[in-house]
C-alpha cells in the first residue's frame, strides 16, 4: 500500500505539469486578453503591463510563472486585480467552496444511500418509485436551473436567506441545490449493488441463522453495495467542487467557483491557471483517497494488483 501510494505521489508534478500546459494553450489561443478590456488604454501603458506580467509573449509567460510556483509557490499577481495576487484569493475563498462542497456531498451520499437501500429492499414500492423520480429529475437537470428553481422556492418562503455567507443557515440552500446530482447518482448506483448483494449466498445464511433483516441490510449488506458508491465518490467530490461555480454565482457565495467565473470573462490568465491547478490537486488527491479506502471497506481488494 505504501509503494502504490508513493507511486501515486510521483505522478501528481507530471499530471499537474501537463494539466498546466494544455490550459496555458486554451487561454493564450482564446480571443482576447485581460488588457485589451479597458478603454482608451494606450499603446505604451498596455506595453508596460505586459512587461509586469511577462505576458509579452505566450513562450516568456510560459518560462516565467512555471518556476515561480515550482520553486516559491507563487502563482503570481491577478492580471484584474493586480493588488491581489492568486494565491491571497485562493486561499480566501477556497474554504468557501470546499464548506459547500462537502455539505453537499455529505447531503447527496447519506440520502441517495438512504434512498437507493429503501428502494432495493422494497423493490417496485413508493421507495422505488421516489428514487427513479430523484434520479430523473437529478441527472436531468443542469446545476444551475435547480438553484434559479430553490432560489424562487426561497424568496417566496420568505423563510430562508437567499444569498450571501456567513451563517450556517446560508449553506443550506446552495448545498441541497447542489446535492440533487450526485445523490441521484448515488441513490440508482446504491439500488443496483444492493439488488445485486441481497441475492447474495451469505444473505441467505444470515437469515436462516435468525438475524433480523434490518441487521443483514444496513450492517453486512450495505458495506458491500457501498464499494460502487465509494468508486464514484472521488469524482463525484470533484464534480460538487467544480460544479459550485455556477452555484455560487447564483446565491452570490463568495467562493472560488464565482472568481473562476470572473477570470473567464475577464481573461485573467494567471488567476484562471491557479483555479485550475488547484481544483486538479483536488481532483487527484481525492482519487487517491477513493483507492486508499477500498482496501479498508474490502480487505479483500488488492490495491497492489
Amino acid at each position: 500500500m505504501t509503494k502504490v501510494i508513493l507511486y501515486r505521489l510521483l505522478q501528481f508534478p507530471l499530471i499537474l505539469a501537463v494539466i498546466y500546459f494544455l490550459t496555458f494553450l486554451l487561454c493564450w489561443v482564446a480571443p482576447g486578453d485581460p488588457f485589451s478590456t479597458e478603454r482608451n488604454m494606450s499603446e505604451t501603458v498596455r506595453r508596460s503591463l505586459q512587461e509586469r506580467f511577462h505576458a509579452e509573449s505566450p513562450w516568456k509567460f510560459l518560462a516565467y510563472y512555471p518556476r515561480q510556483i515550482l520553486f516559491h509557490g507563487d502563482l503570481g499577481p491577478s492580471m484584474q486585480q493586480p493588488e491581489w495576487s492568486v494565491n491571497d484569493i485562493v486561499g480566501q475563498s477556497l474554504p468557501v467552496s470546499v464548506t459547500l462542497g462537502l455539505f453537499a456531498l455529505v447531503v447527496g451520499t447519506v440520502v441517495g444511500v438512504g434512498l437507493g437501500t429503501l428502494a432495493a429492499v422494497r423493490r417496485g414500492g413508493v421507495w422505488d418509485w421516489l428514487s427513479l423520480s430523484l434520479a430523473l429529475i437529478g441527472i436531468s437537470l443542469p446545476s444551475f436551473v435547480v438553484a434559479a428553481v430553490v432560489l424562487m422556492g426561497a424568496a417566496a418562503s420568505h423563510r430562508l436567506p437567499v444569498g450571501g455567507w456567513g451563517r450556517p443557515v446560508d449553506v443550506v440552500l446552495p448545498g441541497l441545490a447542489l446535492a440533487l446530482a450526485p445523490m441521484a447518482y448515488i441513490a440508482r448506483l446504491t439500488r443496483v449493488a444492493m439488488l445485486d448483494v441481497l441475492g447474495a449466498d451469505y444473505v441467505r445464511t444470515a437469515r436462516a441463522k435468525g438475524l433480523g433483516k434490518s441487521l443483514v441490510v444496513w450492517k453486512h449488506c450495505l458495506r458491500n453495495a457501498f464499494l460502487p458508491v465509494l468508486s464514484y465518490l472521488g469524482p463525484a467530490a470533484a464534480a460538487t467542487l467544480t460544479g459550485s461555480f455556477v452555484v455560487e454565482k447564483v446565491f452570490n457565495i463568495p467562493g472560488l467557483g464565482q472568481h473562476f467565473v470572473n477570470s473567464v470573462l475577464n481573461r485573467d490568465q494567471t488567476l484562471i491557471l491557479g483555479v485550475v491547478l488547484v481544483y486538479s490537486l483536488f481532483l487527484l488527491s481525492l482519487n487517491l483517497l477513493v483507492d486508499v479506502a477500498y482496501a479498508w471497506v474490502d480487505p479483500r481488494i488488492e490495491v497492489d494488483g
